[in-house]
């Protein structure tokens, strides 16, 4: 069954407290909360999904975590295919479902 998109809904801060919690627990350092934040975004976010990136449509066909624990998602057009840090991601209006982890995952990063 095919999930709808729908707008990203603002996220109080005590619900942003409970998804960092959720995300980081039982982690003993940097390398591992980051691993929790990929697990959390990959089992919560609907992909496939288009978004545009400097001016270009392209597929968010999945999330990944490179060899320097950088959450990543693949983006492709046509056969071209990049992977693009999900800090840097632009959303598309509306959301995609799950896409309240990413925006979580930035205010734990700094970079809402």
């Amino acid at each position: 069954m095919k999930r709808e998109n729908r707008p990203l809904p603002r996220i109080s801060k005590a619900r942003i407290e409970e998804m960092i919690e959720e995300a980081t627990v039982d982690a003993h350092d940097e390398s591992e909360q980051i691993t929790g934040w990929f697990t959390m975004i990959g089992q919560n976010l609907a992909v496939p999904f288009e978004t545009t990136v400097l001016g270009v449509t392209v597929s968010v066909e999945l999330i990944d975590l490179n060899r320097i624990d950088q959450i990543v998602a693949i983006c492709s057009r046509g056969r071209d295919r990049q992977s693009l840090p999900i800090l840097d991601l632009p959303l598309p209006t509306p959301a995609p479902d799950g896409a309240e982890w990413i925006e979580a995952y930035r205010h734990w990063r700094g970079s809402w």
